[in-house]
């Protein structure tokens, strides 16, 4: 006969047996969970590569077992940190890919970056929040990822037109030269999967209004409008040559003193830059102009010079356009500005203008020909649109600038 003590041993020991073999069974279902066709990381242990300087990786608590927390130094420029993960033809099933991130009280934004193709003019960028000390999730879609290279072969990622995910190579985390500020941060990422399926905004989210009616109706009802300025260097506060006069202050005068509505400029222009890079940081600017009223975009001379052609050009803008409109919910109406000629290239850059009216006839966007009336005021003495450089604005180039870019908000009003 068994005594009490040793009945109610038994009866423990048959409880934690059964805790035992549920909580086995807890992990087994979590490694089911991780559908090897489904895992591209479960970020257990550290098979990252991290520069010597300015970079750090290692191993910390995560969202399901361990995570790996990524650490850059301020002024980590072109710092990656790299993988050696590659795609396979799941990839090419899937609608994308998520993955967990939990910052580390950086005010800032992580960056990744992929290679296509195993060819490094080929590079696909994304950026993501890594602000807050809880796990969140983010879900990509292949066609989130943005060519920023303009290479004849450097297109958005579609299965249906032959550009397979699966030739994709990373990701590297970091931020590539264009991303303009470079603080300390860090963040750390877990169990990075793809999804079978991601529900998306569907079409482009343009608007069947004719070009700029709802920014125009705002105006003239006097009510605030935001505008939402992206560019390179003829568009950035920063610019040496914008610090005293710049044309969206000089526009947004323009426009109060017409219309007596209140502007708020947002900039997020980056000199030095090209239209795809700008494409890229459209979250950044979300935070402070979710839903702006107008967004101007004017890029072409950088993209000139890193070998951007008319037809790549009109894809790219066509692109941006669409990113725009539904980051911005479809709220935003779009005026497109054509690309602005230097002295030394009046009109060498003809075909990327002529792709910017193109779009902005085919996307039912405004447009701004800033080319054209550079043309025009410049035909009897073009250098006094331009500081010494011959490049970037002067005065009176600004003025230019501004003029115009009022003139296809009236002639939107004349519709």
């Amino acid at each position: 006969m068994v005594g009490i003590d040793t009945a109610a041993s038994l009866h423990i020991m048959a409880r934690m047996n059964l805790i035992h073999l549920l909580f086995a069974a807890g992990l087994l279902l979590s490694v089911s969970l991780r559908s090897p066709a489904q895992v591209i990381s479960t970020m257990d242990d550290l098979r990252w590569n991290a520069p010597k300087e300015k970079t750090h990786v290692e191993l910390v608590e995560g969202k399901i077992g361990k995570a790996v927390k990524f650490t850059f130094e301020k002024d980590s420029r072109s710092a990656f940190i790299t993988s050696s993960i590659k795609g396979n033809p799941d990839w090419d099933k899937s609608a994308g890919f998520s993955f967990w991130v939990k910052g580390f009280g950086s005010n800032s934004w992580g960056g990744l970056q992929f290679i296509y193709d195993e060819d490094y003019a080929l590079r696909y960028d994304f950026m993501f929040p890594i602000r807050g000390a809880n796990w969140t999730q983010v879900v990509v879609a292949w066609s989130d990822l943005v060519p920023v290279l303009p290479g004849t072969n450097a297109h958005r990622l579609d299965t249906t037109a032959g550009r397979l995910p699966s030739k994709l190579r990373g990701p590297w985390f970091g931020k590539w030269w264009y991303w303009g500020d470079y603080p300390a941060h860090a963040f750390a990422i877990d169990e990075m999967r793809l999804e079978p399926v991601i529900e998306k905004l569907q079409g482009n989210c343009r608007t069947d209004d004719a070009a700029l009616q709802r920014f125009i109706k705002k105006l003239q009802a006097g009510q605030p409008v935001t505008i939402v300025t992206m560019g390179d260097s003829l568009t950035d506060y920063r610019h040496w040559a914008n610090r005293e006069v710049a044309w969206p202050k000089l526009l947004k005068e323009q426009i109060r003193q017409k219309y007596r509505s209140e502007v708020t400029i947002v900039n997020p222009a980056i000199g030095g830059t090209q239209l795809r890079q700008n494409t890229v940081l459209i979250p950044q600017w979300l935070e402070e102009a979710p839903e702006p009223d107008l967004v101007t975009i004017c890029f072409g001379g950088n993209d000139w010079e890193a070998g951007m052609r008319g037809p790549l050009f009109k894809e790219a803008y066509v692109d941006t356009i669409e990113r725009v409109r539904c980051a911005t919910k479809g709220k935003a109406d779009i005026l497109v500005l054509t690309t602005v000629p230097s002295v030394a290239q009046w009109k060498a850059r003809a075909e990327l203008g002529e792709a910017c009216r193109r779009v902005a006839r085919e996307q039912n966007a405004g447009l701004g020909d800033t080319e054209k009336a550079f043309w025009a005021a410049g035909e009897q003495d073009k250098q006094r649109l331009f500081v010494n450089d011959k490049v970037h604005l002067s005065p009176a180039g600004h003025q230019l600038m501004a003029e115009t870019v009022l003139k296809a908000i009236e002639a939107a009003a004349g519709k």
